[in-house]
């Protein structure tokens, strides 16, 4: 796909992080950008200076996702490209023994819940309902291609770490998804490929202490430091301008494999 101003693109979590690197990367190529994110006021701000649109979006709302669909492509015509970066993280042990009183407690299914229907269920949500826009879409050359889809995972969905169970399940959803759902599209010419970022500098992680970043920074093979977010955006570029890509789960992760904790 040749990115340029004919081609219209979302990007789920565009207000920060990977998502802004990758709706300015786009946009640096010419594209119309839409960004999705409840984050309203760094969202309008991503908006604005790469000229683009704002759309508050709650990925885990059908409502919310069509509201948002609708709006983007009355600004901008139908998307060719999504970008999902919508996404959360938290911590917790299945079970787990209190260190102060021997107390035993487990993870809350109705919070394990909550971080699939974001990180999983939304991010299919999206890919779904802008499939089926793109399927409208006459197609853009002999190969009858006709859009490009980015998906974020993690390597936590190969190597999920201690209290990550709810996160690495939810990442290797994504991650179990791409490949069906490439051949689910293939007939319509639509490309669906996903990323497994490693350890970067994302808003969550540069709010961590320096010592813990220079921890983390250290355990990255090479080159040993935090992976960039343009480093991220450059890759998404990559896997919508080449139309060969397709059906894969690529590790950005410096060559880092995760430890338990």
């Amino acid at each position: 796909m040749i990115l340029d101003s004919t081609i219209s693109a979302v990007v789920t979590g565009g207000a920060s992080g990977l998502g802004a690197a990758t709706a300015r990367a786009l946009a640096a190529k010419g594209v119309k950008v839409a960004i999705f994110d409840l984050q309203a006021e760094k969202g309008e701000a991503v908006a604005a200076e790469i000229g683009g649109v704002f759309c508050e979006v709650n990925v885990t709302s059908d409502e919310s996702v069509a509201a948002g669909f609708e709006k983007a492509r009355a600004a901008h015509g139908q998307e060719r490209v999504l970008v999902n970066c919508a996404g959360t993280g938290a911590a917790m042990k299945t079970a787990s023994r209190s260190k102060e009183d021997g107390s035993i407690k487990f993870y809350p299914p109705s919070a394990f819940d909550w971080l699939i229907q974001i990180n999983l269920v939304g991010t299919f949500r999206c890919i779904a309902m802008s499939a089926a826009g793109m399927m409208a879409l006459d197609p853009m050359n002999a190969d009858g291609a006709r859009g490009a889809i980015v998906n974020t995972a993690s390597v936590a969905g190969e190597d999920g770490q201690i209290g990550q169970v709810a996160y690495s399940a939810s990442k290797a959803g994504v991650i179990g998804m791409t490949l069906p759902i490439a051949r689910d599209l293939m007939s319509e010419g639509i490309r669906v490929n996903t990323i497994l970022p490693g350890i970067f500098e994302t808003p969550l992680m540069m709010g961590a202490p320096q010592n813990v970043k220079d921890a983390l920074a250290a355990s990255v093979p090479f080159p040993k430091r935090l992976g960039k977010p343009e480093e991220y955006a450059n890759l998404a570029l990559t896997m919508i301008e080449n139309d060969y890509f397709n059906g894969e789960d690529v590790r950005l992760d410096g060559a880092i494999r995760m430890a338990p904790r």
